[in-house]
């Protein structure tokens, strides 16, 4: 949820230059804790 909240606040600090702009290409690379443990992209 944070992660998306982050990428709205860009979005917003950019529209300014380019409205029609698209975030895209986003995917995780690793994660650490919670209960299915460790895991990092191949």
């Amino acid at each position: 949820m944070l992660f998306k909240s982050l990428l709205l606040t860009i979005y917003d600090m950019c529209k300014a230059v380019d409205r029609g702009m698209t975030i895209s290409e986003v995917k995780l690379l690793e994660k650490h804790g919670g209960k299915s443990g460790d895991w990092i992209s191949s």
